[in-house]
């Protein structure tokens, strides 16, 4: 599934490989990797594949969950999807309250006790995953898997999650996703040399 995952992100350029200049994420921080998982909703063949994944990811650990949460925003039309074919209610958090109406962040019904199973579309450091997780469990709900489609394999995600006490499920992850470029002539070597070297240090490389 790792695999199958990984092509498809790199088929439809969902990942984008670009040393030179770097791209800027929204943290400011410089790359040579960008992903944009949502490109994938406008590919109806492999959404289907994704969507399918991830409802067999959460069947096939025998999570049975009550609720499917999805992160605002990009992991909002992923759990609605995966609510959908897992026959589920859905939620989504926001990223901060809103400061109108009901002030809510957790949107839909969420209630004591229920389990919660989050969907994320991309995990770097495990920041905005981690704040939902803990949205949850403030409002009773008790969740400890997040599955996402693509993971970074940041070590301070992992110390995040372990932190939290959530464990995270990615259908496919940083180190399948380069072998699957290179193999596939999406990556040259330098270009190869350059997005690994900059795994081992993602925060200091831009300033290298």
């Amino acid at each position: 599934m790792e695999r199958e995952i990984a092509e498809i992100l790199l088929g439809i350029k969902a990942v984008k490989v670009r040393p030179d200049p770097p791209f800027e994420w929204a943290s400011g921080m410089l790359a040579p990797i960008y992903t944009d998982n949502r490109l994938v909703m406008s590919y109806p063949a492999e959404r289907r594949t994704i969507v399918k994944s991830l409802s067999s990811v959460i069947m096939n650990m025998g999570l049975k969950p009550d609720v499917i949460a999805g992160v605002a925003t990009s992991g909002i039309p992923w759990a609605a999807w995966v609510a959908a074919e897992l026959e589920k209610p859905l939620i989504y958090v926001r990223e901060e309250s809103k400061d109108h109406g009901l002030k809510n962040r957790i949107e839909g019904k969420l209630e004591r006790g229920q389990r919660v199973v989050v969907i994320e579309d991309l995990v770097s450091t495990g920041g905005s995953s981690i704040s939902v997780v803990e949205a949850i469990r403030e409002a009773g709900g008790v969740v400890d898997h997040c599955v996402a489609i693509f993971y970074y394999e940041f070590r301070s995600a992992a110390e995040n999650f372990a932190r939290a006490g959530c464990r995270l499920v990615p259908l496919t992850r940083f180190s399948t996703l380069i072998q699957v470029a290179t193999e596939m002539g999406y990556m040259d070597r330098k270009s190869k040399e350059k997005v690994i070297s900059w795994s081992k240090d993602p925060g200091n490389w831009g300033r290298a």
